[in-house]
């Protein structure tokens, strides 16, 4: 049992690489959409950073199927994984946006979406790092942090996607960029659903 204890600090440690890796994603789509200078080159240095996080959530997977006694239960570690991997799995989906469809710009409301989801990685980040240190009232503080972030993500896209159907005349530039800016939420919305399984774990391990 005793030979067991440094592959359950593992998990803590591969999540902690996990959530630096998401961080890195949300800044350089932060920075593509701020500087706009090479959209094709930003994207595809964001392709890199999730195919390095497919690598670590692998990783997570085979450790568990390895290991016969884990420091939280099978199924949050499974999950946590898989909402941590969908965050960066839709930042990159933002950034092929932008390629996609050929936008030679980016819009403020993309440039405020991009630093609501870094916050929201940070976030996240942040509650990942209290996972196994028994700080639970930290992992909940950020966790409502997260929740904020997203309901001002939501507000973002809502009132972006309003001022499209007010202003823009071209149909298909008006289906791009709703799709644009619905993206990008939804990367908003991956940090929430990651904040709910750690706020689970915290319940069920207090």
């Amino acid at each position: 049992m005793f030979g067991l204890i440094p592959k359950e600090e593992r998990f803590f440690k591969l999540f902690k690489e996990m959530t630096t890796n998401i961080i890195e994603g949300a800044i350089l789509l932060k920075d593509m959409l701020d500087n706009f200078a090479d959209p094709q080159e930003s994207q595809r240095r964001i392709k890199d950073v999730e195919h390095k996080g497919d690598a670590i959530t692998h990783s997570i997977i085979q450790k568990l199927n390895k290991t016969f006694i884990t420091p939280l239960d099978r199924e949050d570690i499974y999950s946590l994984a898989s909402k941590l991997d969908d965050i960066l799995d839709l930042i990159d989906a933002s950034a092929q946006r932008f390629i996609m469809y050929n936008v030679d710009h980016a819009t403020p409301e993309a440039k405020s979406l991009a630093f609501l989801i870094l916050q929201g990685c940070q976030a996240v980040d942040k509650a990942v790092g209290k996972l196994g240190n028994k700080a639970n009232e930290q992992i909940f503080e950020c966790c409502v942090e997260i929740n904020a972030i997203e309901n001002e993500a939501d507000r973002v896209s809502r009132e972006a996607i309003s001022r499209l159907f007010d202003e823009e005349k071209d149909p298909i530039a008006l289906l791009k960029w709703k799709e644009i800016y619905e993206t990008l939420e939804k990367a908003t919305d991956k940090c929430e659903d990651a904040a709910n399984i750690l706020e689970s774990v915290v319940v069920k391990n207090a």
